[in-house]
């Protein structure tokens, strides 16, 4: 008969699960980036010898492919533009994506739920559908081959879903701490900088990455408004210049895809909880009740606020204090 396991045996074996598990996801999510440095950093013609094992490298590794970017390409305008655009389209987001929540989570106004939920239904609507007029907007105000062109765009896809996802998050806060404000002096534009920003920060820097997200992985409406070299974002400037017909400068391509996202994606990791909560709260606050019942259930639960004392006990302890 079999002796039983012990504990360590038992946990010993969980972890194998755990961890055989795990591994085949690691595998698939760090390959490419692993290819990537690999690729980045190989000469071309260890890159494209066929009968040697592709993995590592065979030659000593080169700096070549990163130093022609810079030297051959406008690959630093093109990193500037991107931060810029980014930088802009955050900015524009928050101006006008925050007010227009806090109205329609906070404010009473007649088909606030209704409109929300219009708001974010422009979000779906296919970039492409959008190409036509924006084209024509773009034109009208001189703004083709600039990047200002992609700032003024931009927003038309990240307020809406910002909008969105912040009114679920304004509607998780309780309304106490704005009707505190407002006995102090404060008005509604007052608690909205004072007291609701400050407490937000997880949903406003939400949507400050997804701003930052589109803006440096969109391709379409770069390529489309923007065509002199000097002002591409990287995501258009990258392929347009180092893929040239059948010509492709992978060492090239790996080491721009490189610089620009590992940075990013490293940043974005200091943030990861934030983000996550962000989101939650918002769909939390979008899928919750808004009625009077379930406001109240909602602010009772987030405060723990103690049961009140009943009439009677109130009187008690009133003739007591008088004795």
């Amino acid at each position: 008969m079999a002796a039983p396991r012990t504990r360590r045996q038992k946990a010993i074996r969980h972890h194998l699960w755990i961890y055989g598990a795990i591994t085949p996801y690691v595998i698939i999510a760090v390959f490419p980036i692993y290819w990537m440095v690999i690729t980045a950093f190989k000469q071309d013609s260890d890159l494209y010898r066929m009968d040697v094992f592709p993995l590592w490298f065979h030659r000593a590794p080169t700096w070549k492919h990163f130093s022609y970017l810079f030297t051959n390409t406008n690959y630093g305008a093109w990193i500037i533009n991107t931060m810029a655009i980014a930088t802009w389209v955050a900015v524009i987001t928050l101006l006008v994506g925050v007010p227009a929540a806090y109205a329609l989570a906070r404010l009473r106004i007649p088909g606030s739920e209704n409109l929300g939920i219009a708001v974010f239904m422009t979000y779906l609507v296919p970039a492409i559908i959008l190409f036509l007029p924006l084209s024509r907007v773009v034109s009208v105000l001189g703004l083709q081959d600039s990047w200002w062109a992609l700032v003024l765009v931009y927003p038309t896809i990240t307020i809406p879903f910002c909008t969105w996802l912040l009114m679920g998050f304004f509607k998780t806060l309780p309304m106490e701490i704005e009707e505190a404000a407002r006995v102090d002096g404060c008005g509604y534009l007052g608690a909205l900088v004072r007291v609701v920003l400050p407490v937000s920060v997880p949903g406003i820097l939400t949507s400050v990455i997804f701003a930052f997200t589109l803006s440096m992985q969109d391709f379409l409406y770069g390529l489309a408004f923007v065509a002199p070299g000097d002002q591409k974002p990287v995501t258009v400037g990258v392929p347009t210049e180092l893929i040239r017909g059948d010509v492709f400068f992978w060492g090239s391509l790996m080491a721009a895809a490189l610089m620009v996202g590992l940075p990013v994606a490293i940043l974005y990791n200091f943030f990861l909880d934030r983000f996550i909560q962000g989101i939650d709260s918002g769909e939390a606050g979008s899928t919750a009740g808004t009625g009077p019942a379930n406001s109240q259930g909602a602010k009772l639960s987030f405060l723990s606020l103690p049961p009140e004392p009943d009439r009677d006990d109130r009187d008690t302890r009133g003739a007591a204090s008088d004795i």
